[in-house]
């Protein structure tokens, strides 16, 4: 299953970035509060970085390990999350691009490559959580 989302943030793509991006691991639970993470490898995030997920949302804790696999500063990363739930492994590959828009507004786009559906990845919850990465990004910087 592939799902794609957007939503036009009120920032250039520098800012939307370095909230995404560079302060993920800080940041990603703010925006979705069923998740937590650790990095695992030390320094910026870049290729290679590996970092480590829980999650709740589907009632059951699950844990799994992000990496990302490519980096374009300020304009798109890839990851590859590799979940363990209670019917195995889920891999899930994840690109996400900061297109700028009228020169000071970013275009953000996530775009999920999910071998097997999972409940958890719905659109909606999707959504929602860039909806909050719009008000928090808006209202911070």
């Amino acid at each position: 299953m592939k799902i794609e989302v957007s939503v036009v943030i009120d920032r250039p793509p520098a800012v939307v970035f370095e909230f995404y991006v560079v302060n993920h691991v800080r940041n990603h639970p703010r925006w979705d509060p069923s998740i937590q993470l650790t990095q695992l490898t030390e320094g910026p995030v870049g290729v290679g970085t590996r970092i480590k997920r829980r999650h709740t949302r589907v009632g059951t804790p699950i844990e799994g390990i992000m990496e990302v696999v490519e980096l374009d500063p300020g304009k798109s990363m890839k990851a590859v999350i590799v979940d363990q739930t209670p019917g195995g492994p889920l891999e899930v590959h994840g690109r996400v691009t900061f297109e700028a828009v009228d020169g000071d507004r970013t275009k953000l786009t996530i775009e999920l490559d999910m071998p097997h559906f999972h409940s958890s990845m719905e659109p909606g919850l999707i959504e929602g959580g860039y909806r909050r990465i719009k008000e928090l990004v808006e209202t911070e910087t």
